[in-house]
Protein backbone atom coordinates (compact mmCIF):
# COMPACT_ATOMS: atom_id res chain seq x y z
CA UNK A 1 0.00 0.00 0.00
CA UNK A 2 1.36 3.73 -1.14
CA UNK A 3 1.79 6.16 1.80
CA UNK A 4 3.03 9.78 1.07
CA UNK A 5 4.07 12.30 3.35
CA UNK A 6 1.99 15.11 4.53
CA UNK A 7 4.08 17.41 3.13
CA UNK A 8 4.32 15.97 -0.44
CA UNK A 9 3.26 18.96 -2.38
CA UNK A 10 2.91 16.52 -5.41
CA UNK A 11 0.39 14.69 -4.75
CA UNK A 12 -2.93 15.22 -5.63
CA UNK A 13 -5.73 14.96 -3.34
CA UNK A 14 -9.03 13.84 -3.57
CA UNK A 15 -11.89 14.28 -1.17
CA UNK A 16 -14.40 11.46 -1.44
CA UNK A 17 -14.07 7.74 -2.88
CA UNK A 18 -17.64 7.27 -4.43
CA UNK A 19 -18.62 7.26 -8.15
CA UNK A 20 -16.95 10.24 -8.97
CA UNK A 21 -13.58 10.80 -6.41
CA UNK A 22 -12.98 6.86 -6.19
CA UNK A 23 -12.54 6.61 -10.00
CA UNK A 24 -10.76 9.66 -10.78
CA UNK A 25 -8.32 8.55 -8.02
CA UNK A 26 -8.00 5.40 -9.69
CA UNK A 27 -8.13 6.52 -13.62
CA UNK A 28 -5.26 9.00 -12.21
CA UNK A 29 -3.32 6.31 -10.35
CA UNK A 30 -3.18 4.33 -13.74
CA UNK A 31 -2.09 7.42 -15.13
CA UNK A 32 0.94 7.69 -12.92
CA UNK A 33 0.07 10.57 -10.78
CA UNK A 34 0.40 10.19 -6.91
CA UNK A 35 -2.87 10.39 -5.14
CA UNK A 36 -4.13 10.34 -1.25
CA UNK A 37 -7.97 10.07 -1.15
CA UNK A 38 -9.65 11.20 1.91
CA UNK A 39 -13.28 9.25 3.60
CA UNK A 40 -14.80 10.63 5.87
CA UNK A 41 -16.04 6.74 6.63
CA UNK A 42 -14.57 3.08 7.16
CA UNK A 43 -14.31 0.26 4.51
CA UNK A 44 -16.59 -2.03 4.16
CA UNK A 45 -16.42 -5.22 1.65
CA UNK A 46 -19.06 -7.40 0.11
CA UNK A 47 -17.97 -9.90 2.57
CA UNK A 48 -19.14 -7.54 5.79
CA UNK A 49 -22.01 -6.17 4.19
CA UNK A 50 -25.26 -6.76 5.98
CA UNK A 51 -28.25 -8.64 4.55
CA UNK A 52 -30.94 -6.53 6.34
CA UNK A 53 -32.17 -3.20 5.90
CA UNK A 54 -31.47 -1.29 8.95
CA UNK A 55 -28.57 -3.45 9.94
CA UNK A 56 -27.23 -2.09 6.38
CA UNK A 57 -28.46 1.74 7.30
CA UNK A 58 -26.69 1.97 10.49
CA UNK A 59 -23.24 -0.21 9.48
CA UNK A 60 -22.75 2.53 5.79
CA UNK A 61 -25.27 5.60 6.14
CA UNK A 62 -23.97 9.04 6.79
CA UNK A 63 -25.65 10.28 10.23
CA UNK A 64 -23.81 12.73 11.13
CA UNK A 65 -25.98 16.00 11.93
CA UNK A 66 -27.97 17.48 9.04
CA UNK A 67 -30.77 20.32 9.57
CA UNK A 68 -33.40 21.08 6.80
CA UNK A 69 -35.95 23.48 5.83
CA UNK A 70 -38.48 23.75 3.28
CA UNK A 71 -41.47 22.83 1.75
CA UNK A 72 -40.54 19.52 0.83
CA UNK A 73 -41.48 16.20 2.71
CA UNK A 74 -38.13 15.27 4.01
CA UNK A 75 -37.76 18.63 6.15
CA UNK A 76 -40.78 17.24 8.27
CA UNK A 77 -40.76 13.86 7.61
CA UNK A 78 -36.90 12.58 7.74
CA UNK A 79 -35.50 16.06 9.03
CA UNK A 80 -32.07 14.64 10.20
CA UNK A 81 -31.58 12.68 7.00
CA UNK A 82 -32.19 15.28 4.15
CA UNK A 83 -29.99 13.14 2.29
CA UNK A 84 -29.47 9.20 2.48
CA UNK A 85 -25.98 8.99 1.09
CA UNK A 86 -23.07 6.28 2.48
CA UNK A 87 -20.22 7.03 4.65
CA UNK A 88 -17.87 4.64 3.48
CA UNK A 89 -15.44 3.60 1.06
CA UNK A 90 -16.89 3.73 -2.28
CA UNK A 91 -19.35 6.27 -1.08
CA UNK A 92 -22.98 5.73 -2.70
CA UNK A 93 -21.85 3.17 -5.04
CA UNK A 94 -22.07 1.11 -2.69
CA UNK A 95 -25.96 1.90 -1.56
CA UNK A 96 -26.88 2.71 -5.42
CA UNK A 97 -29.53 0.45 -7.35
CA UNK A 98 -26.90 0.02 -10.57
CA UNK A 99 -29.28 1.94 -13.26
CA UNK A 100 -27.08 3.40 -15.63
CA UNK A 101 -28.37 5.69 -18.39
CA UNK A 102 -27.19 8.53 -20.49
CA UNK A 103 -28.21 11.71 -20.94
CA UNK A 104 -30.61 12.29 -23.62
CA UNK A 105 -29.56 15.27 -26.48
CA UNK A 106 -31.64 17.67 -25.34
CA UNK A 107 -31.20 17.50 -21.42
CA UNK A 108 -27.99 18.91 -22.14
CA UNK A 109 -29.48 21.88 -22.84
CA UNK A 110 -32.08 22.71 -20.66
CA UNK A 111 -32.57 26.78 -20.88
CA UNK A 112 -32.37 26.23 -24.88
CA UNK A 113 -35.11 23.43 -25.10
CA UNK A 114 -37.55 24.94 -22.10
CA UNK A 115 -37.48 28.53 -22.41
CA UNK A 116 -37.83 30.55 -19.36
CA UNK A 117 -39.59 28.49 -16.86
CA UNK A 118 -40.28 30.90 -14.02
CA UNK A 119 -38.33 30.88 -10.78
CA UNK A 120 -36.25 28.16 -12.28
CA UNK A 121 -32.26 28.86 -12.77
CA UNK A 122 -31.95 26.81 -16.10
CA UNK A 123 -28.25 26.72 -17.57
CA UNK A 124 -27.26 24.97 -20.65
CA UNK A 125 -23.86 22.49 -19.66
CA UNK A 126 -21.18 23.76 -21.40
CA UNK A 127 -20.91 20.63 -23.00
CA UNK A 128 -23.23 18.42 -24.81
CA UNK A 129 -23.69 14.80 -25.47
CA UNK A 130 -21.72 14.63 -28.49
CA UNK A 131 -18.44 15.51 -26.59
CA UNK A 132 -19.14 12.77 -23.26
CA UNK A 133 -20.43 10.06 -25.69
CA UNK A 134 -16.77 8.48 -25.71
CA UNK A 135 -16.50 8.84 -21.87
CA UNK A 136 -20.15 7.32 -21.81
CA UNK A 137 -18.58 4.27 -23.47
CA UNK A 138 -15.42 4.09 -20.66
CA UNK A 139 -18.18 4.63 -17.97
CA UNK A 140 -19.86 1.12 -19.94
CA UNK A 141 -17.18 -0.56 -20.09
CA UNK A 142 -16.06 -0.16 -16.55
CA UNK A 143 -19.18 -0.51 -15.00
CA UNK A 144 -19.75 -3.82 -17.35
CA UNK A 145 -23.37 -1.80 -18.55
CA UNK A 146 -25.58 -4.55 -19.62
CA UNK A 147 -27.50 -4.20 -22.78
CA UNK A 148 -24.24 -2.05 -24.25
CA UNK A 149 -21.36 -3.95 -25.93
CA UNK A 150 -22.34 -7.26 -26.10
CA UNK A 151 -23.89 -7.65 -22.50
CA UNK A 152 -27.13 -8.68 -22.74
CA UNK A 153 -29.99 -7.54 -20.21
CA UNK A 154 -30.75 -9.00 -16.86
CA UNK A 155 -33.72 -11.38 -16.14
CA UNK A 156 -37.17 -9.37 -14.97
CA UNK A 157 -38.47 -10.98 -11.63
CA UNK A 158 -42.33 -11.02 -11.28
CA UNK A 159 -42.23 -6.91 -10.02
CA UNK A 160 -40.75 -6.76 -13.61
CA UNK A 161 -43.61 -8.69 -15.44
CA UNK A 162 -46.63 -6.79 -13.75
CA UNK A 163 -44.54 -3.82 -14.28
CA UNK A 164 -43.94 -4.56 -18.30
CA UNK A 165 -47.59 -6.22 -18.83
CA UNK A 166 -49.33 -3.09 -17.40
CA UNK A 167 -46.94 -0.68 -19.55
CA UNK A 168 -47.10 -2.65 -22.98
CA UNK A 169 -51.02 -2.83 -22.22
CA UNK A 170 -51.32 1.13 -22.05
CA UNK A 171 -48.91 1.26 -25.15
CA UNK A 172 -45.73 2.20 -23.93
CA UNK A 173 -43.23 1.02 -26.35
CA UNK A 174 -39.35 1.62 -24.37
CA UNK A 175 -39.54 -1.40 -22.05
CA UNK A 176 -36.97 -3.52 -20.54
CA UNK A 177 -35.27 -4.74 -17.78
CA UNK A 178 -32.94 -1.48 -17.58
CA UNK A 179 -28.98 -1.13 -18.28
CA UNK A 180 -27.64 -1.94 -15.48
CA UNK A 181 -24.24 -1.61 -13.61
CA UNK A 182 -25.03 -5.68 -12.61
CA UNK A 183 -23.35 -8.36 -14.24
CA UNK A 184 -25.77 -10.83 -16.04
CA UNK A 185 -23.27 -12.95 -16.60
CA UNK A 186 -20.00 -14.15 -14.89
CA UNK A 187 -16.59 -12.46 -15.07
CA UNK A 188 -13.18 -13.38 -14.73
CA UNK A 189 -13.48 -11.96 -10.87
CA UNK A 190 -16.82 -11.59 -10.07
CA UNK A 191 -19.83 -13.36 -10.11
CA UNK A 192 -23.01 -12.39 -12.10
CA UNK A 193 -26.17 -11.63 -10.35
CA UNK A 194 -27.59 -13.83 -7.40
CA UNK A 195 -30.91 -11.69 -7.61
CA UNK A 196 -30.39 -11.80 -4.05
CA UNK A 197 -32.59 -9.08 -3.67
CA UNK A 198 -29.96 -6.53 -1.17
CA UNK A 199 -29.08 -4.24 -3.86
CA UNK A 200 -29.35 -1.25 -1.67
CA UNK A 201 -27.65 -2.91 1.13
CA UNK A 202 -24.24 -3.64 -0.75
CA UNK A 203 -24.12 -6.48 -2.90
CA UNK A 204 -22.35 -9.47 -1.46
CA UNK A 205 -21.60 -10.57 -4.69
CA UNK A 206 -19.57 -7.99 -6.39
CA UNK A 207 -21.61 -8.31 -9.51
CA UNK A 208 -23.01 -4.68 -8.82
CA UNK A 209 -20.53 -2.19 -9.53
CA UNK A 210 -18.85 -0.77 -6.81
CA UNK A 211 -15.84 2.06 -6.46
CA UNK A 212 -15.12 -0.02 -3.08
CA UNK A 213 -14.16 -2.74 -4.66
CA UNK A 214 -13.44 -2.00 -8.46
CA UNK A 215 -12.12 0.90 -8.74
CA UNK A 216 -9.94 1.54 -5.65
CA UNK A 217 -8.18 -1.83 -4.78
CA UNK A 218 -7.02 -1.71 -8.95
CA UNK A 219 -6.07 2.44 -8.16
CA UNK A 220 -4.32 0.90 -4.61
CA UNK A 221 -2.13 -1.91 -6.47
CA UNK A 222 -0.63 0.78 -8.53
CA UNK A 223 1.11 1.65 -5.56
CA UNK A 224 0.04 5.57 -6.73
CA UNK A 225 -3.36 5.81 -4.53
CA UNK A 226 -3.17 5.95 -1.12
CA UNK A 227 -7.12 6.29 0.31
CA UNK A 228 -7.04 7.09 4.32
CA UNK A 229 -10.07 6.04 5.99
CA UNK A 230 -12.19 7.97 8.65
CA UNK A 231 -10.71 11.42 7.52
CA UNK A 232 -12.96 13.96 7.50
CA UNK A 233 -11.86 16.81 5.47
CA UNK A 234 -12.40 20.19 7.76
CA UNK A 235 -10.96 22.99 5.53
CA UNK A 236 -9.06 23.57 1.73
CA UNK A 237 -6.00 25.65 2.80
CA UNK A 238 -4.54 28.15 0.06
CA UNK A 239 -1.53 30.54 -0.29
CA UNK A 240 -1.54 34.85 -0.81
CA UNK A 241 -2.06 34.04 -4.45
CA UNK A 242 -5.10 31.92 -3.72
CA UNK A 243 -4.10 28.88 -5.01
CA UNK A 244 -4.77 25.71 -2.58
CA UNK A 245 -1.78 24.30 -1.10
CA UNK A 246 -3.58 21.40 1.37
CA UNK A 247 -6.11 19.80 3.23
CA UNK A 248 -6.67 19.86 6.90
CA UNK A 249 -8.46 16.89 7.75
CA UNK A 250 -9.81 14.96 11.60
CA UNK A 251 -8.94 11.63 11.90
CA UNK A 252 -10.83 8.67 13.71
CA UNK A 253 -9.48 10.16 16.89
CA UNK A 254 -10.31 13.87 16.05
CA UNK A 255 -6.65 14.71 15.43
CA UNK A 256 -5.98 17.23 13.05
CA UNK A 257 -3.37 16.88 10.26
CA UNK A 258 -2.55 18.72 7.22
CA UNK A 259 -1.85 17.59 3.83
CA UNK A 260 -0.06 19.13 1.51
CA UNK A 261 -1.23 19.08 -2.64
CA UNK A 262 -0.55 19.83 -5.99
CA UNK A 263 -4.23 19.88 -7.12
CA UNK A 264 -7.43 19.56 -4.61
CA UNK A 265 -10.38 17.36 -6.05
CA UNK A 266 -13.51 17.18 -3.93
CA UNK A 267 -16.23 14.64 -4.58
CA UNK A 268 -18.42 14.23 -1.31
CA UNK A 269 -21.59 14.74 -2.88
CA UNK A 270 -23.93 17.68 -2.98
CA UNK A 271 -24.12 18.31 0.15
CA UNK A 272 -20.80 17.49 1.62
CA UNK A 273 -18.83 19.35 -0.66
CA UNK A 274 -20.46 22.63 -1.02
CA UNK A 275 -20.44 22.68 2.62
CA UNK A 276 -17.05 22.19 2.82
CA UNK A 277 -16.09 24.74 0.84
CA UNK A 278 -17.92 27.32 2.55
CA UNK A 279 -16.18 25.96 5.76
CA UNK A 280 -13.04 26.81 3.53
CA UNK A 281 -13.38 30.59 3.64
CA UNK A 282 -10.80 32.75 4.32
CA UNK A 283 -9.90 37.03 4.60
CA UNK A 284 -9.44 35.85 -0.03
CA UNK A 285 -12.28 34.35 0.07
CA UNK A 286 -14.96 35.54 2.65
CA UNK A 287 -17.86 33.83 1.02
CA UNK A 288 -16.37 30.58 0.42
CA UNK A 289 -14.05 29.28 -1.39
CA UNK A 290 -14.14 29.27 -5.48
CA UNK A 291 -17.56 31.58 -4.56
CA UNK A 292 -16.95 34.60 -6.41
CA UNK A 293 -20.27 34.16 -8.35
CA UNK A 294 -22.46 33.36 -5.18
CA UNK A 295 -23.42 29.94 -6.69
CA UNK A 296 -21.76 27.74 -4.32
CA UNK A 297 -23.90 25.73 -2.29
CA UNK A 298 -27.05 26.90 -4.82
CA UNK A 299 -29.23 25.08 -7.49
CA UNK A 300 -29.62 21.95 -5.92
CA UNK A 301 -31.21 19.38 -7.17
CA UNK A 302 -32.87 15.70 -6.28
CA UNK A 303 -34.96 14.95 -9.22
CA UNK A 304 -38.53 14.28 -8.97
CA UNK A 305 -39.27 11.31 -7.13
CA UNK A 306 -41.75 9.53 -5.80
CA UNK A 307 -43.60 5.72 -5.70
CA UNK A 308 -46.52 3.81 -6.65
CA UNK A 309 -47.20 0.49 -5.28
CA UNK A 310 -50.07 -1.74 -6.30
CA UNK A 311 -51.64 -4.25 -4.41
CA UNK A 312 -53.04 -7.73 -6.23
CA UNK A 313 -54.82 -10.90 -5.74
CA UNK A 314 -52.36 -13.04 -6.00
CA UNK A 315 -48.74 -12.92 -4.57
CA UNK A 316 -46.13 -11.05 -6.55
CA UNK A 317 -42.77 -11.47 -3.84
CA UNK A 318 -41.48 -8.27 -5.68
CA UNK A 319 -38.86 -8.68 -3.14
CA UNK A 320 -37.22 -11.79 -4.99
CA UNK A 321 -34.82 -10.50 -7.25
CA UNK A 322 -32.63 -7.42 -8.27
CA UNK A 323 -33.86 -3.90 -6.51
CA UNK A 324 -34.06 -2.29 -9.64
CA UNK A 325 -33.92 -4.04 -12.85
CA UNK A 326 -36.77 -2.55 -15.09
CA UNK A 327 -37.74 0.94 -16.66
CA UNK A 328 -40.11 2.49 -19.07
CA UNK A 329 -38.25 5.53 -20.62
CA UNK A 330 -41.37 6.42 -22.88
CA UNK A 331 -41.91 9.46 -20.55
CA UNK A 332 -38.60 10.79 -20.32
CA UNK A 333 -39.52 13.08 -23.84
CA UNK A 334 -39.32 16.58 -23.47
CA UNK A 335 -43.45 17.12 -24.31
CA UNK A 336 -44.48 20.49 -22.34
CA UNK A 337 -48.44 19.78 -23.72
CA UNK A 338 -48.53 16.82 -20.53
CA UNK A 339 -48.16 20.30 -18.52
CA UNK A 340 -44.70 20.35 -17.62
CA UNK A 341 -41.07 20.58 -19.56
CA UNK A 342 -38.68 17.73 -19.39
CA UNK A 343 -39.88 14.06 -18.57
CA UNK A 344 -38.82 11.75 -16.02
CA UNK A 345 -38.89 7.21 -16.11
CA UNK A 346 -40.38 4.87 -14.26
CA UNK A 347 -38.20 2.14 -12.83
CA UNK A 348 -39.36 -0.91 -11.37
CA UNK A 349 -38.54 -1.22 -7.22
CA UNK A 350 -38.76 -2.89 -4.14
CA UNK A 351 -37.93 -2.41 -0.40
CA UNK A 352 -38.53 -4.65 2.15
CA UNK A 353 -41.08 -4.81 4.91
CA UNK A 354 -39.08 -3.09 7.53
CA UNK A 355 -38.51 0.07 5.09
CA UNK A 356 -41.92 -0.14 3.76
CA UNK A 357 -42.99 0.36 7.13
CA UNK A 358 -41.19 3.61 7.41
CA UNK A 359 -41.67 4.86 4.43
CA UNK A 360 -44.83 4.19 3.18
CA UNK A 361 -46.18 6.88 4.92
CA UNK A 362 -44.31 7.90 8.14
CA UNK A 363 -46.02 8.31 11.53
CA UNK A 364 -49.25 7.16 10.17
CA UNK A 365 -51.31 4.05 11.57
CA UNK A 366 -54.63 3.04 11.33
CA UNK A 367 -56.62 0.33 8.79
CA UNK A 368 -55.67 1.64 6.04
CA UNK A 369 -51.76 1.39 6.79
CA UNK A 370 -51.93 -1.89 8.41
CA UNK A 371 -54.05 -3.37 5.58
CA UNK A 372 -51.41 -2.49 2.84
CA UNK A 373 -48.31 -3.68 4.91
CA UNK A 374 -50.88 -6.95 5.39
CA UNK A 375 -50.91 -7.13 1.47
CA UNK A 376 -46.67 -6.78 0.86
CA UNK A 377 -46.71 -10.44 -0.42
CA UNK A 378 -49.29 -9.51 -2.97
CA UNK A 379 -47.56 -6.19 -4.07
CA UNK A 380 -45.78 -4.67 -7.18
CA UNK A 381 -43.90 -1.47 -7.08
CA UNK A 382 -42.26 1.18 -8.68
CA UNK A 383 -39.87 4.28 -8.45
CA UNK A 384 -40.59 7.26 -10.19
CA UNK A 385 -37.52 9.75 -11.38
CA UNK A 386 -37.69 12.75 -13.20
CA UNK A 387 -36.09 16.25 -14.01
CA UNK A 388 -36.86 18.60 -11.12
CA UNK A 389 -35.63 22.48 -11.75
CA UNK A 390 -32.81 23.94 -10.12
CA UNK A 391 -33.78 27.12 -8.03
CA UNK A 392 -31.27 29.12 -6.28
CA UNK A 393 -32.93 29.40 -3.06
CA UNK A 394 -32.71 25.75 -3.26
CA UNK A 395 -29.23 25.11 -1.76
CA UNK A 396 -26.88 24.37 1.24
CA UNK A 397 -25.91 26.80 3.74
CA UNK A 398 -24.27 26.63 7.30
CA UNK A 399 -26.05 26.46 10.57
CA UNK A 400 -23.77 27.94 12.71
CA UNK A 401 -26.25 27.47 15.38
CA UNK A 402 -25.27 23.32 15.66
CA UNK A 403 -21.80 22.12 14.81
CA UNK A 404 -20.63 19.08 14.20
CA UNK A 405 -18.06 16.77 16.09
CA UNK A 406 -14.93 18.81 15.06
CA UNK A 407 -16.99 21.72 15.85
CA UNK A 408 -17.98 23.08 12.49
CA UNK A 409 -20.90 24.25 11.66
CA UNK A 410 -23.63 22.07 9.76
CA UNK A 411 -25.16 21.61 6.67
CA UNK A 412 -28.77 22.73 6.24
CA UNK A 413 -30.52 21.50 2.85
CA UNK A 414 -33.29 23.94 1.79
CA UNK A 415 -35.60 22.15 -0.93
CA UNK A 416 -39.04 23.84 -2.33
CA UNK A 417 -40.52 21.89 -4.69
CA UNK A 418 -40.75 23.91 -8.18
CA UNK A 419 -44.64 23.86 -9.85
CA UNK A 420 -42.85 22.09 -12.26
CA UNK A 421 -41.73 19.04 -10.32
CA UNK A 422 -45.31 19.13 -8.48
CA UNK A 423 -47.05 18.67 -12.00
CA UNK A 424 -44.81 15.90 -13.62
CA UNK A 425 -45.08 14.35 -9.88
CA UNK A 426 -48.70 13.98 -10.23
CA UNK A 427 -48.61 13.13 -14.25
CA UNK A 428 -46.08 10.66 -13.09
CA UNK A 429 -48.98 9.21 -10.56
CA UNK A 430 -51.13 9.11 -12.70
CA UNK A 431 -49.26 6.70 -14.77
CA UNK A 432 -48.17 4.67 -13.01
CA UNK A 433 -51.36 3.81 -11.33
CA UNK A 434 -52.98 3.08 -14.61
CA UNK A 435 -49.91 0.62 -15.39
CA UNK A 436 -51.06 -1.65 -12.12
CA UNK A 437 -54.84 -0.85 -12.85
CA UNK A 438 -54.08 -2.40 -16.86
CA UNK A 439 -53.24 -5.33 -14.83
CA UNK A 440 -56.25 -5.44 -12.28
CA UNK A 441 -55.03 -4.19 -9.24
CA UNK A 442 -57.39 -4.36 -6.54
CA UNK A 443 -55.50 -1.13 -4.96
CA UNK A 444 -52.76 1.19 -6.41
CA UNK A 445 -51.79 4.20 -3.88
CA UNK A 446 -48.81 6.65 -4.37
CA UNK A 447 -46.06 6.84 -2.66
CA UNK A 448 -44.38 9.93 -1.69
CA UNK A 449 -40.56 11.07 -1.69
CA UNK A 450 -38.14 8.67 0.10
CA UNK A 451 -35.00 10.11 2.17
CA UNK A 452 -33.09 8.46 -0.42
CA UNK A 453 -32.74 10.27 -3.40
CA UNK A 454 -30.15 11.77 -6.49
CA UNK A 455 -28.28 14.66 -5.32
CA UNK A 456 -27.10 17.18 -7.75
CA UNK A 457 -26.10 20.84 -8.19
CA UNK A 458 -24.73 22.87 -5.55
CA UNK A 459 -21.36 24.01 -7.43
CA UNK A 460 -22.55 23.97 -10.87
CA UNK A 461 -20.85 23.66 -14.48
CA UNK A 462 -20.56 26.69 -15.97
CA UNK A 463 -19.17 28.49 -19.43
CA UNK A 464 -19.95 32.07 -17.63
CA UNK A 465 -17.48 32.04 -14.22
CA UNK A 466 -20.58 34.66 -12.46
CA UNK A 467 -23.43 31.83 -13.61
CA UNK A 468 -21.46 28.59 -11.78
CA UNK A 469 -18.76 27.14 -9.68
CA UNK A 470 -16.54 25.23 -12.37
CA UNK A 471 -15.72 24.95 -16.26
CA UNK A 472 -16.63 22.49 -18.54
CA UNK A 473 -13.58 20.29 -16.94
CA UNK A 474 -14.76 20.75 -13.39
CA UNK A 475 -12.19 22.93 -12.62
CA UNK A 476 -13.15 25.96 -10.37
CA UNK A 477 -13.28 29.17 -12.31
CA UNK A 478 -11.93 31.18 -9.45
CA UNK A 479 -9.43 28.36 -8.12
CA UNK A 480 -7.09 26.87 -11.05
CA UNK A 481 -5.56 23.89 -9.19
CA UNK A 482 -8.91 23.02 -7.68
CA UNK A 483 -11.52 20.46 -9.23
CA UNK A 484 -15.05 19.38 -8.35
CA UNK A 485 -15.52 15.77 -9.38
CA UNK A 486 -18.85 14.62 -8.12
CA UNK A 487 -22.78 15.07 -9.27
CA UNK A 488 -22.81 18.55 -7.63
CA UNK A 489 -20.73 19.92 -10.83
CA UNK A 490 -24.53 19.20 -12.72
CA UNK A 491 -25.71 21.88 -14.51
CA UNK A 492 -29.36 20.48 -14.65
CA UNK A 493 -30.16 16.58 -13.82
CA UNK A 494 -31.69 15.35 -16.40
CA UNK A 495 -34.32 12.72 -16.02
CA UNK A 496 -31.86 9.77 -16.12
CA UNK A 497 -30.09 8.63 -12.82
CA UNK A 498 -26.82 10.43 -12.46
CA UNK A 499 -23.91 7.73 -11.32
CA UNK A 500 -23.13 7.12 -15.08
CA UNK A 501 -22.94 10.36 -15.92
CA UNK A 502 -20.38 10.74 -12.62
CA UNK A 503 -18.26 8.41 -13.70
CA UNK A 504 -17.67 9.85 -17.55
CA UNK A 505 -17.09 13.03 -16.34
CA UNK A 506 -14.93 11.60 -14.12
CA UNK A 507 -12.79 9.24 -16.74
CA UNK A 508 -12.95 12.78 -18.81
CA UNK A 509 -11.44 14.82 -15.90
CA UNK A 510 -8.82 12.41 -15.13
CA UNK A 511 -7.48 12.71 -18.85
CA UNK A 512 -7.59 16.86 -18.44
CA UNK A 513 -5.68 16.40 -14.93
CA UNK A 514 -3.07 14.47 -16.38
CA UNK A 515 -2.85 16.43 -19.60
CA UNK A 516 -2.11 19.84 -17.38
CA UNK A 517 -0.11 18.34 -15.17
CA UNK A 518 2.55 17.07 -17.55
CA UNK A 519 2.21 20.56 -19.57
CA UNK A 520 3.23 22.00 -16.23
CA UNK A 521 -0.15 24.19 -15.93
CA UNK A 522 -0.95 22.97 -13.27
Amino acid sequence: MAKFDMNDDNVVVIIGTGAGGGVLANELAQKGVKVVAFEAGGRHLPEDYVNDEWGSFAQISWLDTRTTSGNFRLAKDFSGLPSWIVKAVGGSTIHWAGASLRFQEHEWKARTTYGDVQGASLLDWPIDGEELAPYYSKAEEKLRVTRTGDREGLPGNNNYKVFEAGAKKLGYKDVHTGRMAINSRDYDDYAACQQTGFCFQGCKWGAKWSSAYHDIPLGEATGNLEVRENAQALKIEHDDTGKVTGVLYADKDGNQHLQKARIVCVAGNSVESPRLLLNSASNMFPDGLANSSGQVGRNYMRHMTGSVYAVFDQPVRMWRGTTMAGIITDESRHDPSRGFVGGYEMETLSIGLPFMAAFLDPGSWGREFATALDSYENMAGMWLVGEDMPQETNRITLNHDIKDQHGLPTPNVHFDDHPNDVAMRNHAYQQGMAIYDAMGATRAFPTPPYPSTHNMGTNRMSEKPRDGVVNRWGQSHDVKNLFVSDGSQFTTGAAENPTLTIVALAIRQADRIASEMSKGNI
